[in-house]
C-alpha cells in the first residue's frame, strides 16, 4: 500500500464499480459488492487491496496473493488462488492504470498566487491557476485555467501555456508554446539555445537560436530532460507523446505524435520521428535523419542512417533486429572457440 504520508488514496469502490473504471469483466465467481480500498502489488497486497498480472514471470506472486481481487487475462485464471475475485481484461496493466488512476488522481490544483512569487504586470493567468513560492512568470505570459506552477519555476516572456497542465519545481521555460493537459517534472529546460555554432579554424561562431518549442496536448516531461529550441524552425513535440528523464532533445527536432522516448536518449539537431515510435533507453540518433512512423530502436541503438517506418533496429550502428541479434550470436561463438583453442 502507498505511504500515506505521500499519497492519499480515494475510494472505497466496489469490484463493479472498478470493473467499469477498468474496462473489464467480473469473472463468474466475483462479487460486484466487494469493497477495495487500495491498489498493491500482488507479493504485498493485503485484504481490500486489488492488484494484477500482467506478465507470467510473476505467475508465483499471483498465486500466493494475499490481495481481495485482481485485474488478469483469460488465459491466467486457472493459477488464481481461491478467495480472489478477479478481473478479466484484454490488457491487465492498462486496466490497472486506470483503476489506480480512480484511487490516486492527480491533485486537483487550489487556485493562488504566493506572495513570494513574482508575476509581470502584463502576464495573463487565469484565477483558477496556482503559482508556488519563488516562481516567476515573464512579461506577456499566458497560462491557462487550472494550470499549477510549481516552486521556484521559471515561465519565461512571452511563453504559453494551456490548462490543465502541471509544472514541477525548479522548471525553465523559455520561448516555447506549450498545449493542454502537459506534465512537466522538475528540473526540465525548456527553449534554451540550441547548439548551433559556424566552425572553423578561426574559432566557432555562434548561431542565433531564433525558433520555439511547441509542446502539444497531453505530452509528458522527465525531470532533468532538455528540450533546445529551433535555430530558425520549431523544435516540436507531438501530442501524447511521453518522454522519460535525462533526454536530450536538440534544436529543430520534430517528434511525432504518441512516442516513447526513454531516460539518457540523444536526439539530434533537425531529426524527424514518426508517429508511436520507441526509442529505448540510451539511444543516439545523428542528426539531419528521418525516423518513420513505428519505429523501435532498441536499448544503446546508435542511429546514423534513415529508418524506415514500421522498422525494429538495434546495435551500433543501428540495423534490423534480427541481423543484430545473428551478429551478435555468432562473435559470441568465433569468441568461444578462439578462447578455447588456446
Amino acid at each position: 500500500m502507498a505511504d500515506p504520508r505521500f499519497f492519499e488514496a480515494e475510494g472505497p469502490f466496489t469490484l463493479e464499480q472498478l470493473a467499469q473504471i477498468g474496462g473489464a469483466e467480473i469473472h463468474q465467481d466475483g462479487d460486484p459488492n466487494l469493497t477495495l480500498v487500495d491498489v498493491a502489488p500482488l507479493n504485498t497486497a493485503a485484504e481490500g487491496c486489488i492488484s494484477f498480472l500482467d506478465n507470467k514471470k510473476y505467475a508465483a506472486d499471483f498465486k500466493a496473493t494475499k490481495a481481495s481481487a485482481c485485474i488478469v487475462a483469460y488465459e491466467v485464471i486457472d493459477l488464481a488462488p481461491k478467495g480472489v475475485s478477479l478481473l478479466i481484461a484484454k490488457e491487465p496493466y492498462r486496466a490497472y492504470a486506470k483503476i489506480a488512476q480512480a484511487f490516486y488522481p492527480r491533485p486537483v490544483t487550489s487556485p493562488g498566487i504566493a506572495e513570494n512569487a513574482t508575476i509581470s504586470a502584463d502576464a495573463q493567468i487565469d484565477q483558477t491557476c496556482r503559482i508556488d513560492s519563488g516562481a516567476y512568470i515573464g512579461e506577456g505570459a499566458e497560462i491557462g485555467p487550472r494550470t499549477w506552477v510549481g516552486p521556484n519555476s521559471i515561465v519565461g516572456p512571452g511563453v504559453v501555456i494551456g490548462a490543465d497542465c502541471y509544472i514541477a519545481g525548479n522548471v525553465t521555460i523559455l520561448n516555447s508554446l506549450i498545449g493542454d493537459s502537459v506534465t512537466i517534472h522538475s528540473g526540465v529546460r525548456l527553449g534554451q539555445d540550441g547548439f548551433g555554432f559556424a566552425m572553423g579554424p578561426q574559432g566557432h561562431e555562434r548561431v542565433p537560436q531564433l525558433g520555439r518549442v511547441i509542446i502539444e496536448d497531453n505530452v509528458d516531461i522527465g525531470a532533468n530532460t532538455a528540450i533546445d529550441r529551433g535555430a530558425g524552425p520549431d523544435t516540436v513535440i507531438g501530442a501524447g507523446t511521453k518522454i522519460d528523464n535525462l533526454v536530450q532533445i536538440g534544436h529543430n527536432v520534430k517528434i511525432g505524435r504518441c512516442c516513447v522516448i526513454v531516460s539518457q536518449v540523444g536526439i539530434s539537431g533537425s531529426t524527424e520521428i514518426g508517429d508511436f515510435s520507441v526509442l529505448a533507453g540510451q539511444v543516439g540518433v545523428a542528426g539531419h535523419l528521418k525516423i518513420g512512423a513505428g519505429v523501435t530502436l532498441a536499448a544503446r541503438s546508435g542511429v546514423t542512417k534513415d529508418v524506415k517506418s514500421g522498422s525494429t533496429l538495434g546495435g551500433f550502428p543501428a540495423i534490423p533486429i534480427k541481423d543484430w541479434a545473428r551478429q551478435t550470436a555468432l562473435l559470441s561463438r568465433m569468441l568461444k572457440k578462439g578462447t578455447s583453442k588456446k
